[in-house]
């Protein structure tokens, strides 16, 4: 078995009959790929590319079209059966049951795969272990926090010895801590047992820790090879540009995308702007752009040359706004949201404690904390969704804890996951939310057009919005939070699982959104999106650790010898910190014993 490949793919297709299309969705054409055993593999690409798909055909839950498919030397489609008792797999929403304990969980798991009593021990034990889940099998499954329940999907899935895991974007909705950790367990099955995994994933850093990647894109194979051999696609093209003083970084980062013949992709990084320029780019044409700003060449990454190869497909951005935003420094404005001492309690439990700030007009401000930090609690008082418990709450002029609903009506909210009506069209999901926020007849329908066209929607008026590709539906959900051109935009993970294209375009409208006026508040776990804020909170165990801009928040990280602090470590310092001082003696006296 040492010689056979994890998987191997001969001109595999594979289509989805759609009802009410007349021809069906094609979601894998003439891929042919193979992936070795003993090593770590990644498959990436836009929502759409096929990655799921391609997954669950290897797991034996889907059949092919066209073409063939072995997994483990096993014909999947001849014998899925052999296959499924060779493998596991972990879906992106994991079957946990809420109100089972984590040891019954494990249990469960191990009746369904048949996993005898006198090994189960043992391999509870390293489970336990390397999920550091030991102190919590007791407590029940519904109660651990996002990463918790990501990594116990992850014990429950290994709770038999697979040949080969197949992971479909494990790390989606979950803080930085807990992917590094989950990334930790992962590395160590491949190099301790010699476990093949398959992980498919929105984040280019992830796949970076491959050993082969694969970059899909619309149901085809686009390049393959180790990230070394990818990154070389943007060598010599990549560069960091310092923003002039008093410009922020998302600013001349929007100045750089909204020229594409010039610059293939920028994205804010620690202060200054990361960008590749395109190889034919005239010199005069980017000195131009930057307008003074400086800009030194950088070796290439995996997101680099990923973003080389989309572009490549895609000549232009997506739905570049209407207009450029301004390259000046932001003005302070009127305060839109003021916060004192808000506690949020939950009977004996304090989600939130004593959280004070203020949020300016035109400013991006993110929540940030690990999972069961509080700050979707704090994220639904500010909304006007959950009742504070003390404290003073203004939003928009208005008191929270006395006229909620008057609040409502000058905010839009887009939540994590997508709420719009499934069954509904995409323009039947306007009309009816347009009529909740009070629009009518001419005016309802002038600002549906609008948000059509900003939103590069048209064409899909008649679409099943439950049926759309991940990326429409947030462009929905953005649509019709924005119908009734709120002062205040809530944003809750809104680009969590989205890949980078999608995320460049996301950010490039709520730029342009925030130099126009409106209030941007996000919660988000991508710690890049965090260099788009003016600032940031980082909140964990219902206290507030850190506020500031994200200047001020890196440079509270401990310095890393080579290279600059960046967002996520400082996170990780800050959180573990503030961690290690909660669970240190109070007297001192631990620390000689």
């Amino acid at each position: 078995m040492n010689g056979t490949p994890a998987l191997v793919a001969q001109g595999l297709h594979k289509r989805f009959e759609v009802k009410g299309k007349p021809a069906p969705v094609v979601a894998l054409h003439d891929v042919s790929l193979m992936v070795p055993a003993g090593a770590l593999t990644a498959f990436v690409g836009p929502d759409g590319a096929g990655k799921t798909t391609l997954l669950r055909l290897a797991a034996g839950l889907l059949r092919s079209s066209k073409g063939s498919l072995a997994v483990l030397g096993i014909d999947v489609a001849r014998d899925p059966q052999a296959v499924q008792d060779r493998i596991s797999y972990m879906p992106q929403r994991f079957g946990l049951y809420e109100d089972l304990s984590v040891q019954e969980n494990l249990d469960l798991y191990a009746d369904l795969h048949g996993v005898p009593a006198d090994m189960r021990r043992e391999r509870y034990a390293r489970l336990l272990e390397m999920t550091d889940l030991g102190r919590f099998t007791a407590r029940p499954a519904g109660k651990l926090s996002g990463g918790m329940k990501q990594k116990l999907g992850l014990a429950c899935t290994l709770v038999r010895s697979p040949q080969l895991l197949l992971l479909d974007e494990p790390t989606v909705g979950v803080d930085p801590l807990s992917r590094r950790e989950l990334w930790e367990i992962v590395e160590q099955l491949v190099q301790q047992e010699h476990l093949s995994v398959i992980v498919s994933t929105a984040y280019l850093d992830e796949a970076e820790r491959c050993a082969q990647v694969f970059v899909m894109h619309e149901g085809r194979l686009l390049a393959e090879g180790p990230p070394a051999q990818l990154r070389e696609r943007a060598r010599d093209l990549c560069f960091v540009a310092r923003a002039p003083v008093g410009v922020a970084a998302r600013t001349l980062q929007a100045r750089l995308l909204d020229a594409p013949s010039v610059v293939i992709d920028a994205v804010p990084e620690g202060g200054d702007v990361r960008f590749i320029r395109h190889p034919q780019t005239d010199a005069a044409a980017l000195d131009a752009l930057l307008q003074g700003a400086p800009a030194e060449p950088v070796p290439a990454r995996l997101e680099d040359g990923f973003m080389v190869l989309l572009r490549a497909q895609r000549a232009v951005p997506q739905a570049p706004p209407a207009q450029a935003a301004p390259l000046e420094a932001p003005k302070p404005g009127e305060v839109m949201i003021e916060v004192r001492d808000l506690v949020r309690r939950f009977g004996d439990f304090t989600a939130v404690a004593s959280t004070s700030f203020q949020v300016r007009r035109g400013e991006i401000f993110g929540l940030l904390g690990p999972n069961g930090a509080g700050k979707t609690t704090t994220f639904r008082m500010l909304c006007g969704l959950l009742p504070a418990s003390s404290g003073f709450l203004q939003v928009a002029g208005v008191n929270l804890r006395h006229a909620r609903a008057q609040a409502r009506s000058r905010i839009g909210y887009v939540s994590q996951k997508f709420a719009l009506y499934g069954n509904l069209t995409v323009i039947e999901n306007l009309s009816f939310f347009g009529s909740a926020y009070g629009l009518r007849g001419e005016r309802l329908k002038t600002r549906m057009r609008a948000v059509l066209d900003e939103f590069d929607l048209k064409g899909q008026e008649e679409a099943t919005s439950g049926q759309l590709p991940g990326g429409f539906k947030q462009r929905l959900a953005m649509a019709a939070g924005l119908l009734h051109e709120p002062e205040i935009l809530f944003l809750d993970e809104p680009t969590s699982g989205t890949d980078a294209l999608a995320r460049r375009e996301f950010w490039r409208r709520i730029t342009a959104l925030a130099a126009a006026g409106v209030t941007i508040i996000i919660t988000t776990h991508f710690m890049e999106e965090a260099e788009y804020c003016d600032r940031i909170v980082i909140q964990d165990a219902g206290k507030l650790l850190a506020i500031g801009t994200p200047q001020q928040v890196r440079e509270k990280a401990l310095p890393t010898e080579g290279r600059r602090a960046n967002m996520e470590d400082a996170f990780i310092g800050i959180v573990s910190q503030a961690r290690a001082q909660a669970t240190a003696p109070a007297d001192g006296q631990g620390a000689a014993a």
